[in-house]
């Protein structure tokens, strides 16, 4: 009987594919013809001991996509496979991974949530044979050989194997394929490296300069000058390009590039765009420039850009193989920058119409997106975020989605990185996913969305980006693989990014507390705790916790109405004391992991107004109040204690001086919840992916 190990898939990868792959390219061949695909299956029968159950159709891929390099993907096969997308929650009918970022045993592990594992694993124990792991694990591991050794990824590789799709595959006494079909090809040379070390020069400048300020009017550079100065950046330290002009505003003006007297870190461009071509020849051979902010759009965007704007990316590009790297480029069509540790904005907004928050000393995170507006509009909405970096990457003419995380996940001081993707440069996709993973590992959290779900919304990206959107269901996959927290709106973005900043440091687990004053807030946080993919559960209170609330209720008078039990309605009566007493109590319980607690502000109870005319005193001056007294608590606990505030805009003053002093606080009991329990998951993933990497 084989033993697994003693099996080596990587062997028959070399003595079975390598062969057959071999002879079709000394054939003049770019795929194997169906003879040889099944005896590429039959080489599965290594792993076979004494047969598997059959009657279950597997679909088994590997293909080389344009974002993520190689994946592998594996579920139901057969005409079942048609059913996917449509009538299956995620991760049910099939699962999906980046080759570089999982082997056999982990894939396995992926599989195990697919209904084809559970058919197989449900028919081997009906009839009394073990399950199919072994063989499935081999399978597996075979096609990863084979996606690692025909990458384009590797530089040793002969060519790229494009795809390699397996139907209708059943294992029993031996291996046996449906339907196959494979194509490979020769490699093709990717972008060079981009100087990632120079984002530093970006967001520290020690010196600046930009072209195109009016003397006249308040153009879009004339509002960059006026950011610069206005969030304290040194007159001293700024210098406008601008030919015929000594001075703009108290900055001194110089003619050009050439007539510099000292290198820039950063170059801040804000011409139109059909000027930007012939300065950025000219910033590559002055050599004079570190870094440089391209804030023009229609830079590849419109049909009569794209082959110029395409070629400008080309020159760029080949600069990085100078001495040095040459300079790195932000943009085109960027928002800018804010950077809190350089002590600059430069984004094109007038700061009275956007006013920069100072919610936090110390910043623990950086926004990364795509869209300048997508970023205003969260902070506008959501002034606790205030990110320590926030940066427009716009069409990623040079610097990428994947030179962004891969720099910033390595900052120390950075706990929690936001990012907003409308698609991808080729390849780019892996290179993300690789620095996700990086991150996950370094101890840091990943939130990102990714639009362009839907045909027109792909169509809206290509215009605003020129970005190619690529498929939703596998930026999902992959992410979430790598160890993302993957949003599927703003919305939710919006809260994952939040709670994941407000609850980082906290331990956390799948057994929730839930208390509230009002019967349909309890109910429905029960009723919030269940994703696609995960789900919490209801913590069963231990004895002493129910015995400890009954007397807290007993003591408010309130215990002929309230039955303790978990989800909790404490009632209206209930007063701030109550509810703080109450949360410790559930905090303390060694079966509750996290608490969500409705802190019921129209209650009349709860000192919720900022002024109560009815009662002069009981509002949120009281140092009684839920204000003083919840955010020494949710402060000193290990576990995550989320406040719900469900009232209107009488109640802002509530939440904000809640949230201003640390709490984690939802506006409704439904969002809240859901929002844990996504985090949830996503953090004990993180820690599944960090125990495995040990």
């Amino acid at each position: 009987m084989n033993d697994r190990s003693t099996i080596n898939p990587g062997a028959a990868v070399n003595a079975v594919t390598g062969e057959l792959f071999k002879q079709a390219v000394a054939e003049g061949r770019d795929s194997l013809n169906q003879a040889e695909l099944e005896r590429f299956v039959a080489s599965f029968g290594a792993a076979l001991t004494d047969g598997v159950p059959g009657g279950v159709d597997l679909r088994i891929e590997l293909n080389n996509t344009r974002e993520f390099g190689m994946v592998l993907s594996a579920g139901l096969g057969g005409l079942d496979a048609a059913l996917d997308r449509a009538n299956f929650r995620k991760d049910r009918a099939s699962v999906t991974a980046a080759v570089e970022l999982t082997d056999a045993a982990d894939f396995l592990g992926l599989f195990r949530r697919t209904l084809a594992y559970q058919k197989m694993a449900a028919i081997a124990q009906r009839d009394g044979r073990r399950p199919p792991d072994q063989v499935l694990e081999f399978c597996f591991g075979v096609m990863l050989g084979l996606g690692h050794e025909y990458s384009a990824q590797n530089p040793q590789a002969e060519f790229v194997l494009r795809s390699l799709q397996l139907d209708a595959v059943q294992f029993a006494k031996k291996p046996t394929v449906g339907a196959a079909r494979c194509e490979f090809g020769v490699p093709v040379a990717g972008r060079l490296p981009r100087p990632v070390h120079k984002i530093d020069k970006l967001i520290h400048p020690r010196s600046i300069g930009i072209i195109g300020v009016s003397a006249t009017s308040m153009n879009f550079g004339r509002i960059i000058l006026k950011n610069l100065m206005g969030s304290g950046y040194p007159k001293e330290k700024l210098t406008i390009l601008r030919p015929g002009e000594s001075e703009i505003d108290g900055v001194r003006c110089v003619d050009g590039l050439k007539a510099l007297d000292h290198n820039l870190d950063l170059l801040i461009v804000a011409v139109a765009a059909d000027a930007v071509y012939d300065l950025v020849d000219e910033i590559i051979e002055t050599d004079a420039v570190e870094s440089v902010m391209l804030i023009p759009g229609s830079l590849g965007e419109t049909q009569k850009s794209r082959e110029p704007a395409a070629a400008l990316a080309a020159r760029i590009n080949a600069a990085h193989g100078r001495p040095g790297g040459g300079p790195v480029f932000l943009g085109a069509n960027c928002l800018g920058v804010v950077s809190h540790p350089g002590g600059y904005d430069s984004w094109f907004i007038p700061l009275e119409r956007l006013p920069k928050p100072q919610k936090k000393v110390e910043r623990n995170s950086v926004m990364l997106s795509q869209s300048g507006a997508f970023m205003i509009t969260r902070l506008s909405q959501n002034p606790w975020l205030d990110p320590r970096y926030m940066l427009a990457l716009g069409n990623q003419t040079d610097l990428t989605h994947g030179d962004m995380l891969a720099y910033f996940g390595e900052l120390p001081e950075i706990e929690t990185l936001g990012v907003y993707i409308e698609g991808f440069k080729d390849g780019d996709g892996l290179d993300f996913a690789k620095a996700v993973r990086k991150a996950v590992l370094n101890g840091k959290q990943v939130v990102v969305y990714k639009s362009g779900r839907t045909e027109a919304g792909a169509g809206g990206v290509m215009g605003h980006t020129a970005s190619i959107a690529g498929d939703p269901v596998l930026f999902d996959a992959v992410l979430r693989q790598a160890g993302a927290i993957v949003a599927e709106d703003f919305n939710s973005f919006d809260d994952l990014f939040y709670i994941a900043g407000a609850l980082h440091h906290k331990q956390v687990g799948k057994r929730l507390g839930a208390i509230s004053g009002a019967g349909f807030e309890a109910v429905g946080m029960a009723d919030s705790i269940v994703s696609e993919t995960f789900s919490l559960e209801m913590g069963e209170l231990e004895p002493a916790t129910v015995q400890r609330v009954q007397e807290i209720l007993a003591a408010k008078r309130l215990d002929a109405l309230v039955e303790v039990r978990n989800p909790i309605d404490i009632n209206p009566g209930a007063d701030d004391e109550a509810h703080l007493q109450i949360t410790e109590a559930f905090l303390d319980d060694p079966n509750i992991d996290a608490v969500v607690v409705g802190l019921d502000p129209t209650a009349p109870s709860i000192r919720g107004l900022e002024a109560s005319k009815l009662r002069p005193g009981y509002d949120l001056s009281d140092p009684k109040g839920t204000v003083h007294i919840y955010p020494p608590l949710a402060a000193k606990s290990d576990k995550p204690v989320i406040g719900i505030v469900d009232g209107g805009v009488l109640y802002d003053a509530m939440a904000a001086r809640l949230m201003d002093q640390g709490v984690c606080v939802f506006r409704n009991c439904g969002r809240g919840t859901r929002a844990l329990a996504r985090y949830v998951e996503a953090r004990l993933n993180a820690d599944a992916i960090r125990q495995r990497a040990k």
